[in-house]
Parts: C-alpha cells; structure tokens; sequence
C-alpha cells in the first residue's frame, strides 16, 4: 500500500452527465469554481474540459480554456492544472449498414490542434489518451493512432507540459510502454482508467494485471466510474496508485444523493485517511514532479 498519494478531480468531462446533474459544471465560471472548490477539499490536481455554454457539449475552444485556467490561477488556491487533449479524436460512424460517412458531430482533427490550449496555457500536465477503443455501446470510437500519439508526445516534450498517460486497457499500456522505450516519454504517468466499457474491467484481478504491466518507474493513479468511483479511493491505494474522483466519471456521493465535486474529494480525503494515507498538497506534487513552484 502506498503511504501517500495526491487526488486528481475530473471536474465536468464531456459527456452526457450534466444532462443528470444539475451539479455538474458547463461555463467557465462554473467550471473553474467547482474545481477551486475542490481543491480546497484536498484535490492537489484539478482535471479540466470545457463544455461550450450554449449546447452544453463538450468543446475544443481555447477561449474557454484561458477563462478557466486563469479563474483558478488567481484564486486562492493553487492546484497542479491538467488540461485534457481527448477532444478531436471523437469518430461516430454512420451505423452498421452505412458506416461512413461519418456522423457529423464527428469531431476529428490533427495531432497538434489538440494542444493548441495546451500550447498557449501550458498546464503542468496534460492528458495523452493511449490508444483507441469503441467507447461505450452506440457508434461512438475513441481514435489515438499510434502516429498520432508519437506526434503529441514530440510536441508536448519540447514544450515542457506532462504527459498523462490514460490507459483503458492492456493493449493501450503496450502503446505507453513503447512511447516510454522511443524516448518519447521521459518520466512516465500514468492513469489507470477501469470499468469503462469497452476497456478494462473494473474487478481487482484487472487492476493488478494493469499495474503489473506498468513501465519501470512509472508514477500512477487508478479510478473506476459510476458506484465503483469511492471504493476505487481504497483500491488504488492498496494497490500504490494514487487516486481520482470527480463528476466527469461519476455524479453520486451515495445511493441517490447527487454528489458536487467537493464532496466526492472530501469522501476520498476522508477514505485515506481512515487508511492512514496522507493526502498529499499541490506544493508538494510540484516538489515530487520537479515542476516550478508559483
């Protein structure tokens, strides 16, 4: 069991969750807001996308994200900023019968658009999905091709800003394993994504198997979504992960009691230390990354 671990609060997502809480973020106000909230409650890394106010879906714009990011960098809070580049990797096929063209709300673009907010804000961290995978039942494919990810992780290296390595099963570690062994990776991240469908089960015997596939050296955080998001607080320590919580993967702090993100990281602070794990401050994330201190 790891002795001390740093939470990261997955603040909104861009799913159809805000469409089942009314707790769940969407403008940038809202947004930066909950995620100072929740680092107030002991989250020492707020994970951030932004939702476009007017549809309330999930958005690429940079303008949204220099609201947020500035809103939290003047408050009076300083957590560690993990920006997503999930988005414009999003493939909806037509149907079985008629897969292309593609559904317009596609939304795919090149490897360096996604970093363009991640360019100009230049968070500590930022997100590398690795790998792609039919994500959830309908026509919707999460495309990271291999191309594409060396491509961002070049970038991302030159400009200093942490890769997250999100692996949502075992095929994407071998992707995070061969970006670590071309020196694309220096220092590896990871973030162990379970119980989505359709990537890694969420039962213990998966889990151990991810982390018995991680790179050498690699520091790591493990969730799982829905009911299994608070029990996952303890499994990932045991298993010497850090942890993550947070309305993008899940809107409940019990059995039909919406939850708002200060209260899930206040559940899994709460959680630790019944364990006897420390939860660890922003600063000293900073310290154990070697990121500059402000």
């Amino acid at each position: 069991m790891i002795s001390e671990v740093f939470i990261t609060c997955a603040v909104t997502g861009s799913g159809s969750n805000v469409e089942r809480s009314p707790h769940v973020p969407v403008t940038p106000e809202q947004i930066a807001n909950s995620a100072i909230e929740a680092a107030r409650a002991g989250a020492g890394v707020v994970h951030i996308h932004v939702r476009d106010p007017q549809t309330r879906q999930g958005s690429r714009d940079p303008a949204l994200y220099r609201e947020v990011v500035h809103r939290i960098r003047n408050s009076d809070v300083n957590p560690v900023i993990n920006l997503t580049t999930g988005v414009g990797g999003d493939l909806i096929l037509g149907g079985p019968d008629a897969p292309l063209p593609p559904n317009p709300r596609s939304d795919m673009v090149g490897a360096l658009e996604r970093l363009v907010h991640v360019e100009e804000l230049r968070p500590e961290i930022c997100t590398l999905d690795c790998g792609s995978m039919n994500f959830g039942s309908g026509e919707y494919v999460m495309i990271n091709t291999l191309p594409t990810l060396r491509k961002m992780a070049a970038r991302l290296q030159q400009i200093g800003v942490l890769p997250e390595l999100e692996v949502f099963d075992t095929g994407h570690m071998w992707i995070a394993r061969d970006l670590v062994k071309e020196g694309l990776i220096k220092r590896p991240l990871i973030q162990l994504c379970m119980g989505i469908p359709y990537g890694a089960r969420e039962d213990l015997t998966t889990l151990t198997a991810m982390v018995n596939g991680l790179p050498a050296g690699s520091i790591y955080s493990a969730f799982s979504i829905g009911r299994m998001q608070l029990p996952y607080v303890a499994a990932a320590a045991l298993a010497g992960a850090n942890v993550r919580v947070g309305l993008e993967d899940n809107l409940y702090l019990s059995r039909g009691r919406l939850a708002t993100n200060a209260e899930l990281v206040g559940a899994a602070v709460q959680i630790l230390e019944r364990m006897g794990v420390r939860v660890m401050s922003p600063s000293e994330i900073r310290q154990k990354f070697g990121f500059n201190t402000h």
